[in-house]
C-alpha cells in the first residue's frame, strides 16, 4: 500500500524519542542553538554522535560553519524551554543564563546530560543534513537530571510518577572526559569534579 509524507510522519512518530538543544556560538560570536529530537549514538570508540538539521531552517547555512557544539539533554521540567527553543525566530535565549563548557560553547544549567562535541563530520541525509561529532567533554548531572522529557505522537506525555526537580548549585560533573588536546589516538576516561565559588540560580525558563 502506498504511504504519503504525513503517513509516514504519524507512523515516525510513534516512536518514542529523547529531546536535546543543540547549542552554539555562530562565527559572528552570536548564540545558537535549536531543539532536536533526531540525536543519537553512533560510536564509542571514537566517542561519536549525531543529530539532523533540516536544510530549510533558517540557521542551517550557520550550523555547516560551526566547529564546536554542546548537545543538551532535557528534563521533563524543561518542557518550556524545548519549545522555546523550536521556534524558527525569536529571542530563544531570552531569560536564559548558560554555563560556559570546556570548549567555551554554551550549555544549558539543569540538563540531564550535556555533550561537547567537535564537529566530526556531515553526510546527505535527503531533506536534511547529518552532523556527526566527536564528543570530548560528557557532563553527566546524576543528581539533578530528574526524569528525561520525551517526544511522543506530537507532544511530550508525562509519567504518572513524578519526582520533584533538584537544584545543584555550584557544582558540576564529568563522568568522562575524552581528551580535548587531540594529541592521542587513545581516549581518557575519568571521574572529574569540580565546584564554582559562586552559586548557580535556579533555571527557570522564560515564557
Amino acid at each position: 500500500m502506498p504511504f504519503d509524507a504525513r503517513g509516514l510522519r504519524n507512523a515516525l512518530g510513534r516512536f518514542p524519542t529523547g529531546v536535546v538543544i543543540v547549542t552554539a556560538f555562530a562565527p559572528d560570536g552570536a548564540r545558537i542553538g535549536m531543539t532536536v529530537s533526531s540525536f543519537n549514538a553512533v560510536s564509542l570508540d571514537p566517542p561519536l554522535v549525531l543529530f539532523s538539521v533540516h536544510r530549510q531552517a533558517l540557521t542551517f547555512p550557520v550550523w555547516q560553519q560551526v566547529d564546536c557544539y554542546a548537545i543538551n539533554i532535557l528534563n521533563e521540567e524543561q518542557e518550556v524551554l524545548s519549545n522555546q527553543f523550536a521556534q524558527a525566530k525569536g529571542e530563544k535565549w531570552d531569560g536564559v543564563m548558560p554555563l560556559a563548557g570546556v570548549t567555551g560553547v554554551p550549555i544549558m544549567p539543569n540538563a540531564c546530560a550535556v555533550f561537547e562535541c567537535r564537529a566530526h563530520a556531515r553526510h546527505d541525509g535527503g531533506d536534511h543534513e547529518i552532523f556527526v561529532g566527536r564528543v570530548i567533554e560528557v557532563h553527566d548531572h546524576a543528581v539533578s537530571r530528574g526524569r528525561p522529557l520525551v517526544f511522543f505522537e506530537g507532544r511530550y506525555p508525562r509519567s504518572p510518577v513524578r519526582r520533584p526537580p533538584t537544584t545543584v548549585r555550584g557544582c558540576c560533573s564529568s563522568a568522562w572526559m575524552v581528551n580535548p588536546a587531540g594529541r592521542s589516538e587513545s581516549e581518557t576516561k575519568k571521574v572529574r569534579r569540580c565546584r564554582s565559588t559562586k552559586s548557580t540560580r535556579n533555571f527557570t525558563p522564560s515564557t
